[in-house]
């Protein structure tokens, strides 16, 4: 449409009677009603608000020749327009702006019919409106926002999402902003409503992650899983929203609410559960009553296996479990499921399909209660595991699926299941990102997109340390993740001390650390000038890779130099220690993230004629029971485990002694080996050595997972602000000098 100008005249109000900016006598007399008043101009805050309007880019309209729309008769002294440029006049959107500002700094604005747009008076408190529909057994419900103008109701959702995708408004109070600061919404073409800055702030946040973007509208609503409704509970308490309708749903959010009392074991249960243990049944049931899905993410050796097992026996009896219920756990857990479901809940049928003829146990599914697979045989089985459905998804060590890339993350998506739960000690270890996998795998869209979870949770809280996006993240994910940590829950497990034994290199092996730091730092400093460090990880891991060998042996290391070194500092206090251990009578776990290193230890143990077991990736499944049991039975007081192959699916209660050789980066996953042995059914102290190269990348390692535990404590439990970084000072740090 073509521009009319849009003329400002300045006057002022003293106590209703409105004066003009000029002529400007000192005292003026005025009729109000049936008396006179003398009124005694304030010069000083007139000249003030003139200049006011200067600085905001307001020429005088006589200036300008012939204005569009405007006839010159029209035209007072001292009118003033909004100038773009030289001799140029603003646009409509320019002069929407204008008086968005002028009514930050406390003008009064008022239109006439030729203004290019109506100002509308702001809407009272009582003119917001929120609404949800529900459809009986439907896992969506559908909110609707609304507000009052005159009488009509003014749908809020496109507001909302064109203020998000408006760079001109401000997300969070600028410096100096009226607490009673308005923002001038579009309404149609021509009304504009001036609304309070700090509620529609208040909207959009509980809304961010559905908001941004294309807005996917159901009829006008916005369409959200149940798992979402405390979102509802948000907008009401920030915004003062109240909501209609959605009777089922307040129901349920009074429940997210109320505490839950403990749930005693189902008929038939052949164990008796620990305190803590029957609040986690109670809160499965109270996630099936409602439907939901949910992470229970209990340390590990709190028995997360027993009450899932108690709940599926519950479920049974209440009728619910009219389907079988599916569990993929990593391939070393098939045998302890089959064993526990034998054990503890005789009454239920289970299914194990595992090995080369399991093909001809699909059709078996429906027949059964418990259905158990591994992860790696999910791509394989994908199509006929999806043939059935499913009355619950369990998914057992579910870090497995961390990666949402990966084919089993990909193939759990693909099974059709009433409801998700995920069991993990870890739910978070390295990123934010693993926490939203697991969560979009058991509730999917609870956390939106990966791309939008990035964007308003990961990287405000790893990469700025965003308290109160951690805070909304914690709030959010509350209801369905259930955390116990052994200390709060366990009072008569034994003590764990952890000691670190600290490792001079010295002669040969110190000249090659140093040696090879020199060479793998200037490689990696090479490629990251080359690619950039998010592009250089292989490099640098490799370069890592060499100098963690050197630290535990120089054979470990590929190199031709190396194989010219033969002393290791640590192999000789690690063989110290276990000489001393052993004559103590001590039970002990040696772990290690390399098997060729527990080959070397193993060899030095033969020297030495202590015995000595171990467990690897090359351990065939069937031979894992026989080691377990050959251990707890006392026929050997030395265990030797990699890492990768043992830090799970171990009940390993015998030990009293658990050894580190060598740190990993993620402190979650040592925890879990050391939880081999400090868990439920030990009933001695057990002592956890960790063997760390003073001053080498061991030490630095030790730095970097002192960060991961506080993201996890911090997201998970609400302490901690500290983020997680990991940039080129830290670079520098890992390859710094002896």
């Amino acid at each position: 449409a073509r521009y009319q100008a849009g003329l400002v005249r300045l006057g002022f109000d003293y106590g209703g009677v409105r004066l003009p900016q000029f002529p400007a006598p000192p005292r003026e007399r005025r009729r109000l009603g049936d008396r006179v008043v003398e009124i005694v101009r304030d010069r000083a805050s007139e000249i003030a608000a003139s200049e006011r309007l200067e600085e905001l880019g307001l020429a005088p309209a006589e200036l300008f020749g012939r204005l569009p729309g405007v006839p010159r008769d029209a035209l007072r002294d001292n009118d003033l327009v909004l100038e773009h440029g030289r001799d140029t006049l603003a646009s409509v959107d320019q002069v929407f702006a204008l008086t968005t500002r002028l009514r930050d700094l406390g003008f009064r604005l008022e239109s006439d019919e030729g203004f290019p747009f109506d100002l509308l008076d702001e809407p009272g408190a009582d003119a917001w409106q929120a609404e949800v529909d529900e459809e009986s057994g439907s896992p969506w419900f559908d909110l609707r926002l609304g507000i009052d103008v005159g009488g009509e109701r003014v749908d809020l959702l496109p507001i909302l999402h064109r203020l998000l995708t408006d760079p001109a408004f401000p997300l969070s109070a600028r410096k100096g902003e009226a607490e009673d600061a308005v923002w001038l919404v579009p309404i149609d073409a021509r009304r504009r409503v001036p609304l309070p800055l700090a509620r529609l702030r208040q909207l959009i946040a509980p809304l961010l992650e559905w908001l941004h973007g294309p807005l996917v509208e159901h009829d006008g609503a916005l369409r959200l899983r149940r798992a979402q409704a405390p979102v509802l509970d948000e907008l009401g308490a920030a915004a003062n929203l109240p909501w209609r309708g959605g009777a089922r749903l307040r129901e349920e959010l009074q429940r997210l609410r109320e505490p839950r009392l403990p749930m005693i074991e189902p008929d038939g249960f052949r164990a008796t559960l620990r305190g803590y243990q029957r609040d986690g049944l109670a809160w499965l049931g109270f996630l099936a009553d409602l439907g939901l899905g949910g992470i229970l993410a209990d340390d590990m050796g709190l028995g997360k296996t027993v009450q899932v097992l108690a709940h599926l026996l519950s479920e049974k009896q209440r009728g619910r479990l009219d389907q079988p219920a599916l569990i993929v756990a990593p391939t070393s857990l098939v045998a302890n499921w089959r064993d526990e479901a034998e054990r503890f809940t005789p009454d239920l049928s289970v299914l194990v399909l595992h090995g080369p003829a399991r093909a001809e146990l699909h059709a078996e599914i429906p027949r059964h209660d418990v259905v158990i697979t591994t992860y790696p045989l999910l791509p394989r089985d994908e199509a006929a595991l999806a043939a059935h459905e499913y009355a619950l998804l369990v998914l057992d060590e579910a870090q497995a699926i961390k990666n949402s890339k990966s084919l089993a993350a990909k193939s759990v998506r693909t099974l059709p299941a009433r409801r998700r739960l995920a069991m993990t000690g870890t739910p978070l270890e390295n990123h934010l990102g693993e926490l939203w996998a697991q969560f979009d795998a058991v509730e999917p869209g609870l956390l939106g997109s990966l791309k939008d979870f990035t964007r308003f949770y990961r990287t405000p809280i790893e990469k700025h340390g965003d308290a109160a996006k951690r805070d909304r993240l914690k709030r959010r994910i509350a209801p369905l993740l259930l955390r116990r940590r052994k200390e709060d829950v366990l009072a008569d497990l034994p003590p764990k001390t952890e000691i670190v034994r600290a490792v001079e290199l010295d002669g040969a092996q110190r000249e090659l650390y140093e040696t090879l730091r020199l060479a793998q730092h200037e490689r990696v400093l090479a490629e990251v000038r080359k690619r950039g460090l998010a592009q250089s990880g292989i490099v640098v891991l490799d370069a890592l890779l060499k100098l963690r060998q050197a630290c535990c042996d120089p054979r470990l290391v590929k190199l031709d130099g190396a194989r010219r070194v033969t002393e290791s500092a640590k192999l000789e206090l690690l063989l110290e220690l276990l000489d001393s251990l052993v004559d103590e009578g001590r039970r002990v776990l040696v772990f290690s993230q390399f098997a060729e290193m527990l080959g070397l230890i193993g060899d030095a143990l033969d020297a030495r004629k202590l015995p000595w077991q171990t467990l690897t990736g090359q351990t065939p499944a069937a031979q894992r029971g026989d080691l377990v049991r050959n251990f707890q039975d006392g026929h050997v007081p030395l265990f030797l485990i990699s890492l990768k192959a043992g830090g799970v699916g171990l009940n390993l209660t015998a030990a009293d002694t658990v050894i580190h050789y060598d740190p990993w980066w993620n402190p979650a996953v040592e925890m879990q080996a050391t939880d081999r042995a400090h868990r439920i059914g030990q009933d001695k102290p057990v002592f956890v050595y960790k063997l760390i190269c003073k001053g080498t990348v061991e030490e630095k390692i030790q730095a970097l997972q002192l960060r991961k535990a506080e993201l996890a404590r911090a997201v998970l439990e609400g302490d901690g602000t500290q983020a997680l970084r990991f940039d080129e000072t830290d670079l520098a740090d890992l390859f710094a000098a002896l």
